[in-house]
């Protein structure tokens, strides 16, 4: 069954706030200190301001139901249903909501509640009026002829893909998704290449908007970047990706201000399953906290919505690639997190190894390291022990960017899309894999790298499966020849 999208009269509360908002602009919710992820971490907002949550129950029609009465009763509004996941997205404006939302007969239902963020919603209440914002995100058999800069990819070399492009360029029937800022679908590299029926801007409360041309990017150039990567199409124009013969959606999961709430990503991971999508690449983390600890309250709800999400699309074929993050930081041994939440009042709390970086740490997710044209890991790459899948190019880039412009850009954000790519041949060449096959397909064949010849202890395990590069240096062109 598919996803539910049911509109929702906003109640006479919602309405009040829909001013207040309106008025107020960014008000930031009064939210108790982070605690240590053994113990519920609730972050209560004053009442009257607007807070988005996850509800989870049993993904079964009746129960998700009794979950959606269960939020009206308490004062909320649904935003989006998921009777697959067993998910609600919700809004109220109540402090006492995760207390209220439990109560009475359909609270039964109920088996967790989180809030998706520690500061008021800023893109207001479903239905109200979007205002814009100034931030942007951080972070064939014969031989093919050469684009123009095409001799500048060097990151195409290490991974062999100017060898696989002998082979093939990919196939129009595998799609790949770029869930990230949005795609400047204009771009004469990439418009061959794009599917507009396919894209979409989750990017509001979670709610799928298919207004033509809402899935373009507003402030920010990197899901265009990442796309270019992907598929730049080998069109004798700029540059070419890995897999220039596929084809790719713009799934916008990143506001205007940079970030990317869990409501945003699982209408993305969703979105990607319904449309039959072959491939996704996630070069993000998502916000507000770098960690989402397993605890008993708002990111113990987050993290299991959001791991249903993966798995559901996974369940659905769809393979999803992810940035290992670009923190400098050993996943494998977690101890403490000085940057969340980024969304209001940032502090220094204690965490441990239940504490999940999403969407890359979640089980069916490969997990890409970067590395540097000279071969070592990316110094700003995130690392651990199995916990890093594959490595792949990730330092200055080159690909494509908005209003038909090429640039340069580093971030494990950039490796992620390379593995993409290949995931892409690999289909293209074998279009009966599963995402589990595909992933046995990219590990196996990769390139085993060594620990740096002088000694890091931070890069424990062996040549053929260690901390900074996981299974290896992923190989195009073993990757279609083998599988």
């Amino acid at each position: 069954m598919s996803p539910r999208s049911r509109t929702r009269r906003l109640s006479a509360g919602l309405a009040v706030a829909a001013l207040a908002f309106a008025a107020a602009g960014t008000t930031t919710a009064a939210n108790a200190m982070p605690v240590s992820p053994n113990a519920p971490a609730a972050f209560a907002a004053e009442p009257g301001i607007l807070m988005n949550y996850v509800v989870n129950t049993k993904p079964v029609p009746i129960h998700v139901d009794r979950a959606e009465k269960a939020i009206e009763a308490a004062g909320g509004t649904v935003v989006q249903s998921y009777d697959d996941l067993g998910v609600v997205i919700a809004q109220s404006t109540s402090a006492t909501f995760r207390t209220d939302v439990k109560a009475g007969k359909n609270g039964k239902s109920v088996q967790s509640v989180g809030a998706t963020r520690t500061a008021a919603v800023k893109e207001g209440p479903v239905g109200a009026p979007k205002t814009a914002s100034t931030k942007g995100l951080q972070a064939g058999e014969a031989e093919p002829v050469l684009d123009p800069r095409e001799n500048e990819q060097w990151d195409m070399v290490q991974i062999k893909a100017d060898q696989a492009h002998k082979v093939t360029d990919g196939s129009r029937k595998v799609l790949v998704g770029i869930n990230d800022s949005g795609v400047d679908d204009l771009h004469p590299d990439l418009a061959p290449n794009f599917s507009a029926a396919d894209s979409v801007n989750c990017a509001s409360n979670g709610v799928p908007d298919t207004t033509a041309g809402a899935w373009r990017p507003t402030t920010s150039s990197h899901g265009t970047h990442v796309a270019g990567t992907v598929a730049a199409a080998r069109n004798g124009v700029g540059i070419v990706g890995v897999a220039p013969g596929v084809r790719i959606a713009s799934v916008k999961v990143v506001n205007d201000d940079g970030y990317i709430f869990p409501e945003y990503s699982i209408c993305g991971f969703v979105w990607a399953a319904e449309h039959k999508m072959d491939v996704t690449n996630h070069s993000y983390f998502i916000d507000p906290w770098e960690f989402w600890c397993n605890d008993n309250g708002d990111q113990g709800a987050v993290q299991e919505a959001v791991r249903r999400a993966v798995a559901f699309a996974t369940k659905k074929g769809v393979l999803s690639v992810a940035a290992a993050g670009n923190s400098n930081y050993d996943l494998a041994n977690k101890t403490t997190d000085s940057a969340s939440p980024n969304d209001s009042t940032t502090v220094t709390r204690t965490i441990n190894n239940d504490c999940l970086d999403m969407p890359t740490e979640l089980p069916g997710v490969i997990t890409v390291a970067s590395t540097t044209k000279a071969g070592p890991r990316s110094g700003f790459s995130n690392f651990g022990l199995n916990k890093i899948d594959v490595a792949a190019p990730g330092s200055s880039i080159l690909s494509t960017l908005p209003n038909n412009r090429y640039g340069l850009s580093s971030g494990t954000s950039m490796a992620s899309p390379h593995v993409a790519g290949v995931a892409a041949l690999i289909k293209s060449s074998r279009p009966w894999l599963k995402p589990a096959e595909i992933e046995q397909a990219l590990r196996g064949e990769a390139d085993d790298q060594a620990c740096p010849a002088v000694v890091d202890a931070r890069c424990t395990g062996t040549t053929a499966n260690n901390a900074f590069f996981g299974e290896g240096l992923v190989d195009a062109l073993d990757a279609i020849k083998r599988w």
